[in-house]
């Protein structure tokens, strides 16, 4: 978000934000390029579906660009909303504008739960949100009716039963694009924007002992303040939305979600995790995720994702990518500028600016949508691969990820060296307070209009280690990687006590320290880090990043003890790192473009 959000309308402002209102901006496109159509209207349609055993209404308008008729058919674009938002909100309201202006046939709605919909909130579950999306998807094959009795016959079709139709949406309205697809294979063509692949891993990340893309076997460290957002937002939306539509009531415990997704989110504040609790949230949170369903989509997809996002990071549609990638899936990828934490930039995707046709993310989904549901085979949908660069004009561009290329070594005496030699014998120390002593972002303060203080570290809780000041530009795109070997007595001897509380936490990140000293924390992210066992080395992903750091300026790795935006440890955790050139950390990064420290 780039404005300030007035302090008496908090509800409003975290509502805006987690809906994507903040993201992509409330205001109707202006398309351009072939077949700008006008509008012939909007329809206001519901759609009776059955989602967790209970039978409710799904709330929708249908946009139909003029001349579209059953003789002249077009195909279509489906979209629904981000969390706690509705078909009404700006941006929903201005997907369907925006794709209606361009011939396509658009339907927005309501997701199960929000605006005018009923059910529970089930998080994108194929099985609830998935299967409302393909009730509306036979809608448009005109295989059923809208329950007033509206049909559409205007779709254009690829076999009986079978419209041609693309979706797209971001954040909640990104994931169940994947839901769809992966058990409704009519989807035609996809465009997530900055969505997750692992909710587990997005609301409790680990960020070492990744088993496959950013999942680990051990439990993750609490993201309590973007996790009890969420979930306020979505247990008030009976008095944000008034209802009285039974199917959007739950119990007195859990009044608006499914009965699961309380749980997990009671387990997560508990601060306990026992082992088979723990194993049925994780099992429960990678169910209703991307992460266990990708296998079955096939259709096209273009993945959008925010540098600035530290709900969502790079890492999460990196571990997509690479998997549609894998499976033969059509995949591309767009790591934009602004995400869940902000970061917009002028010629960036904006929705309020109207700058579909001139932005570089605008002009890809465009040709994304007209190579797939247009079927022009000219269409040019770009490289494999772009980033925003904030120190060049354009979006520098690859055929595949960067891999780690440069290694640097942690030394004894706080240097990051790049040459095992230099490493200096020592160990150093720190240790972790009962409360938290470093700080990345506070995204309850920002959303409720107070200021976020600057990133810090408290003397005696951290590590650091810091290069030289660097000779020419290094240039890193992608998921810096650390190896460590740290040692706590204390952790050693609660560590197996079943309970993954008892493990050590800590917090992995790379600041960029410039000449006159002043450090900066690219994107407020960090790598929170539940040490599977502190006997042996482990390796660390940090947060993918695009960033330059210039000439004269220094990286900086830290490891800290706590958090203000996560849990920490449960009880002091003395950390103690030893180096020797033999046997010393290790910090890599991406480094692309033959930049070098």
């Amino acid at each position: 978000m780039s404005r300030a959000v007035p302090r008496f309308r908090p509800l409003r402002a975290l509502l805006a934000l987690l809906t994507g209102a903040a993201l992509l901006a409330p205001a109707a496109l202006v398309g351009a390029g072939p077949a700008v159509a006008a509008e012939s209207g909007v329809t206001p349609l519901e759609f009776t579906v059955r989602a967790g055993g209970r039978s409710c209404t799904v709330d929708a308008d249908l946009y139909r660009p003029a001349g579209v008729d059953a003789e002249h058919p077009a195909p279509a674009v489906l979209a629904t909303n981000g969390f706690g938002g509705s078909k009404s909100d700006g941006t929903t309201d201005a997907l369907g504008r925006a794709f209606a202006s361009r011939g396509y046939v658009s339907l927005v709605y309501s997701g199960l739960g929000f605006g005018g919909s009923g059910c529970l909130i089930t998080l994108d579950d194929p099985a609830d949100d998935g299967k409302a999306a393909s009730a509306l998807i036979d809608f448009l094959a005109g295989t059923r009716a809208a329950d007033d009795g509206t049909e559409a016959d205007y779709v254009v079709s690829d076999g009986p039963g079978d419209p041609r139709v693309g979706m797209v949406g971001g954040s909640y309205g990104g994931a169940v694009q994947l839901a769809t697809a992966s058990t409704d294979h009519r989807v035609d063509a996809l465009v997530p924007l900055v969505t997750w692949n692992d909710l587990a891993h997005a609301l409790a990340p680990n960020a070492a002992g990744a088993r496959h893309g950013v999942s680990s076997d051990t439990p993750g460290v609490f993201k309590w303040q973007w996790t009890n957002g969420f979930y306020l937002i979505g247990e008030g939306q009976p008095l944000l939305v008034p209802s009285l539509d039974p199917s959007r009531f739950n119990r007195l415990t859990c009044l608006h979600f499914a009965t699961r997704a309380c749980d997990m989110i009671r387990l997560l504040n508990s601060g306990r995790l026992p082992a088979g609790s723990t194993r049925e949230m994780l099992a429960y949170a990678r169910g209703v995720s991307p992460v266990s369903y990708l296998a079955g989509v096939r259709a096209p997809t273009l993945l959008v994702q925010g540098q600035a996002d530290s709900l969502f990071n790079l890492d999460e549609a990196t571990a997509t990518y690479r998997t549609l990638q894998a499976q033969g899936t059509a995949a591309k990828m767009i790591w934009q500028a602004w995400g869940h934490s902000g970061g917009f930039v002028p010629g960036e995707l904006d929705l309020a600016a109207g700058n579909l046709d001139t932005s570089y993310v605008g002009q890809r989904i465009l040709a994304w949508f007209d190579r797939y549901l247009r079927l022009d085979e000219s269409a040019d949908t770009g490289p494999a691969f772009a980033y925003h660069r904030d120190w060049a004009s354009g979006y520098g561009t690859a055929a595949a990820l960067p891999d780690a290329s440069r290694t640097l070594y942690l030394s004894g005496d706080g240097a990051l060296v790049d040459d095992r030699s230099q490493v200096a014998p020592g160990s150093r120390r720190y240790t972790n307070g009962p409360l938290p002593t470093s700080h990345s972002e506070s995204s309850l303060a920002r959303l409720i209009g107070l200021s976020d203080p600057a990133p810090y570290d408290t003397k005696g809780t951290y590590l650091g280690w810091t290069s030289a000041p660097l000779t020419a530009p290094v240039d890193v795109v992608g998921a810096p990687k650390a190896t460590l070997r740290v040692g706590s007595p204390a952790t050693e001897r609660v560590q197996d006590s079943g309970d993954a509380a008892d493990r050590l936490v800590l917090f992995a990140k790379v600041y960029d320290v410039a000449s006159d000293g002043t450090q900066k924390l690219v994107n407020r992210l960090v790598a929170p880090v539940r040490v599977p066992d502190v006997t042996r080395p482990f390796t660390v992903r940090l947060p993918g990043i695009v960033h330059r750091f210039g000439t004269g300026h220094r990286l900086r790795f830290v490891i800290a003890g706590s958090d203000t935006a996560y849990f920490g440890n449960r009880g002091v955790r003395p950390v103690t790192v030893t180096s020797t050139p033999e046997d010393t950390g290790l910090l890599e990064l991406p480094v692309v473009g033959g930049s070098a420290p």
